[in-house]
């Protein structure tokens, strides 16, 4: 999939790409952090700021492709990966309650780029 304009859509094949990244933390941790609605940008910019730059220009896109899409978009592609993986911190990105979790942190990347 091509990232080359704004109208793009992620889809689970997208999200399957980046796996790993998903489950870094414990779901169990992740949900807490939801729950919450902590600011986890914030509370690893550093590390975020790291990452952010050493994305290439394909990977720039396709983030500013996620950080435009809507989060009830976003929330049905997570809910598709948890259907098809099990992976439970899909199930907790899924969860329409945390979907200010999702806004608040994307506000904070958007503001870093």
């Amino acid at each position: 999939m091509s990232f080359d304009r704004m109208d793009e859509r992620i889809t689970y094949d997208d999200v399957k790409e980046y796996e790993r990244l998903f489950t870094l933390a414990p779901s169990f941790l992740l949900e807490r952090f939801a729950r919450k609605n902590s600011n986890l940008v914030l509370r690893f910019k550093s590390a975020v700021q790291s990452y952010m730059d050493n994305l290439t220009d394909e990977q720039r896109n396709k983030l500013n492709v996620v950080l435009n899409s809507p989060v009830e978009d976003l929330q049905a592609i997570m809910h598709e990966a948890y259907l098809k993986t099990g992976i439970k911190q899909y199930r907790v990105l899924a969860n329409p309650n945390y979907r200010q979790f999702i806004d608040d942190n994307f506000d904070e990347l958007r503001k870093m780029l």
